[in-house]
C-alpha cells in the first residue's frame, strides 16, 4: 500500500505538471518570445528538468506527510498541498494562456504563502517532509521575482 501511495502523489503531482505543461508548451515558442526578458531569466531549457525535480521532491513530501499518523495537522497540511497544487496549475494558465502577466504576479505570491503554510505545516507533522518541499518554496521565491520583472518590462 505504501508505493501505490507513492505513485499516487506523483500521479498527482505529475498530472499537473502535464498539463500546465500543455498551456505552457504553445506559448514558449510563441506569445513568450515577444517579451522582453529580464537579464537574471534562466534559458527555457532550464525549467523543463528544474520543474520535474520538483514536482518530485513535492510528490515525496506529500507521500511522507500521508504516511504519517492520522492527525488533523497531517490532513490539514495533505489539503494545504493541493490548494498550492493547484495554484501552482493556475499560474500557468494565468500567464502563458492568458497572458495576464500582472495578475499572474498576484497569483504566485498567494501560491509562494501557500507553499509557506504548507512547508511549515508539514515541518510539524514530519521534518523530513519540509526538507523536500523548501527547494520548490525557494524556486517559486525566484519564480515570483522573476514574474515581476517581467510585469515591469512589458
Amino acid at each position: 500500500m505504501r508505493w501505490i501511495a507513492l505513485l499516487f502523489w506523483f500521479g498527482i503531482c505529475f498530472a499537473a505538471a502535464g498539463v500546465g505543461a500543455r498551456w505552457t508548451a504553445g506559448e514558449v515558442t510563441g506569445w513568450y518570445t515577444t517579451l522582453k526578458r529580464p537579464v537574471f531569466a534562466p534559458p527555457n531549457g532550464v525549467f523543463g528538468p528544474v520543474w520535474t525535480l520538483l514536482y518530485a521532491s513535492m510528490a515525496v513530501a506529500a507521500w511522507v506527510v500521508w504516511q504519517s499518523a492520522d492527525s488533523p495537522l497531517r490532513n490539514w497540511g495533505l489539503a494545504l498541498f493541493l490548494l498550492q497544487l493547484g495554484l501552482n496549475l493556475a499560474w500557468s494558465l494565468i500567464f502563458f494562456r492568458l497572458h495576464a502577466i500582472g495578475a499572474a504576479l498576484a497569483e504566485v505570491i498567494l501560491l509562494w504563502a501557500v507553499i509557506g503554510v504548507t512547508t511549515v505545516v508539514f515541518s510539524r507533522v514530519t521534518p523530513s517532509a519540509a526538507y523536500l518541499m523548501a527547494p520548490y518554496w525557494a524556486w517559486v521565491t525566484f519564480a515570483t521575482l522573476l514574474n515581476a520583472a517581467f510585469w515591469r518590462l512589458n
